[in-house]
């Protein structure tokens, strides 16, 4: 869907679809006046007749004499209302004209004079949230297109100030559609050659990003035995993804985002359940959120050089699969006990965060749809963040809080680090049912001890369910996170 901004008033509109927000108070502002008189007082007698409250994700629709939808949508308690509130109403006004003949809309909730929110960050929050309640999945469905679903545009009022973050959010909002559509397509497309092919169509794109892929006969010479492990029993040939993106003087030392890609996790030889197992195509989604980010970065033209690394594999069992029991060198040299084969993001995250250092990273950061134990933390409402660095993730929060993408910081401390101590190798790969994701977490900052670098384990919120599929988060909060990072070399 499109996003632009403009000044443009309800009676000069001629889209489809008119939002106009209220309060619970009820108080009209100019453009609640406006609409009113455009549908002929019919808000106010609605009003009156108390059909419309104000409340919380209240909408109710009504037409204007030319057939024109004006969507009235409430947000509650005006004192009260915060991001999540004008997310919330932002969604169920966008839902309630998706399913209709409307194209285009104008979204007028931004007029309100919000006491909590600046009026910039309203603009993104309700661009973004709008996108991605007009997104939907169609590439595997083979049917005749209905007359349905045809939002195509939004339109922002927004004043010269507001426009800029509304260009933001158009370019997030992209990276966010780039990272569900990834997730949501099935193993036998979303292998990681299709990963690659994707890489290059991006790089093609964009003059200022270029693409390295390293296969698995380049990275057997470099002794990248973590990453191979995992993939030896895939006939889908594992990859290492590496797109540039250059935004500032080459001498700028880059961001680098490494996402994990396992396109399709079995657990291997420690085998999954089978209920269930189709959800594990989202386990690259990790890799999704990378890409998408970059797509965002790519798209807004940030000054700033950022390098997105995904290691791209298919854990998969068969008679050459790596077992329990084996021990493997990574990149770095150091070695793993394999004590479970579904323990394999680490894996392939060990020898990609490894290979990261060799660009000189100011800043170091996985995404990973890592650990079960992080969704019975933190649940599917916020990310984890880890690290030994104390800025970085504080940073990483405040990012979230901005665009409403929040994480929660869990502890790295050297207490959990003897877990994952081993009698037959440097450390063995997993630590136990206690402190799960943080365990995890510990794994990896064995591979990043002299590097300002953060973890974070999205299981909870890179997808949401069956029905919903994936989320897209989250990449509002990297690219927000970037958004903040160039601000500060200017």
């Amino acid at each position: 869907m499109k996003i632009t901004s403009s000044l443009m008033t309800p009676s000069k509109s001629k889209s489809g679809a008119l939002f106009i927000g209220f309060f619970s108070d009820l108080k009209f502002n100019a453009i609640a006046k406006e609409a009113d008189s455009l549908l002929g007082k019919q808000i106010s007698q609605r009003i009156k007749s108390k059909d419309f409250a104000g409340k919380t994700g209240e909408v109710l629709t009504l037409f204007t004499d030319s057939g024109q939808r004006v969507v009235l949508t409430g947000l509650g308690d005006e004192k009260k209302c915060d991001l999540g509130t004008l997310q919330t109403a932002t969604t169920k006004a966008i839902k309630a004209v998706v399913t209709t003949p409307v194209k285009t809309v104008n979204n007028y909730l931004t007029s309100l004079n919000f006491k909590n929110i600046d009026e910039a960050v309203a603009g993104k929050i309700t661009s973004i949230a709008a996108s991605h309640a007009a997104y939907r999945y169609e590439v595997t469905k083979n049917f005749k297109k209905d007359n349905k679903h045809n939002l195509t545009s939004m339109t922002v009022y927004a004043d010269k100030k507001s426009a800029a973050a509304i260009k933001q959010a158009a370019s997030i909002a992209t990276g966010v559609e780039t990272t569900r559509a990834l997730g949501n397509l099935p193993p036998n497309i979303c292998n990681p050659d299709y990963l690659a092919k994707q890489a290059k169509d991006i790089a093609k794109k964009y003059d200022n990003c270029t693409l390295t892929i390293l296969d698995e006969k380049k990275m057997q010479k470099m002794k990248m035995g973590a990453l191979l492990a995992v993939g030896r029993g895939s006939r889908n040939e594992s990859k290492m993804i590496v797109l540039k993106y250059t935004g500032t003087k080459k001498s700028q030392r880059p961001h680098v985002l490494v996402g994990k890609g396992i396109t399709f996790d079995t657990g291997g030889i420690s085998l999954k359940p089978g209920a269930n197992m189709d959800e594990m195509k989202y386990d690259m989604c990790g890799a999704a959120t990378v890409f998408g980010t970059f797509v965002a970065v790519a798209e807004m033209q940030l000054p700033i050089n950022l390098i997105m690394i995904v290691p791209a594999v298919e854990n998969m069992p068969d008679g050459d699969a790596y077992r329990p029991g084996d021990v493997v060198t990574s990149y770095s040299g150091k070695t793993i006990e394999v004590l479970n084969t579904d323990a394999e993001g680490r894996m392939i995250l060990c020898d990609a965060l490894t290979y990261a250092q060799e660009y000189k990273p100011q800043v170091l950061i996985d995404l990973a749809t890592l650990t079960g134990a992080c969704v019975v933390a933190l649940g599917h409402v916020a990310s984890a963040v880890m690290s030994k660095q104390t800025q970085l993730p504080q940073d990483i929060l405040q990012a979230g809080i901005d665009i409403h993408d929040r994480a929660w910081q869990l502890p790295l401390w050297d207490d959990y680090q003897k877990q994952i101590d081993t009698t037959f190798a440097d450390m063995q790969n997993v630590g136990g049912f206690a402190g799960g994701s943080i365990t995890a977490g510990c794994f990896l900052s064995r591979f990043c001890e002299d590097v300002n670098w953060a973890h974070i384990d999205i299981a909870g919120t890179a997808w949401a369910s069956k029905k919903d599929g994936a989320t897209g988060r989250p990449v509002a909060m990297m690219a927000q996170y970037l958004i903040n990072e160039s601000n500060k070399s200017k």
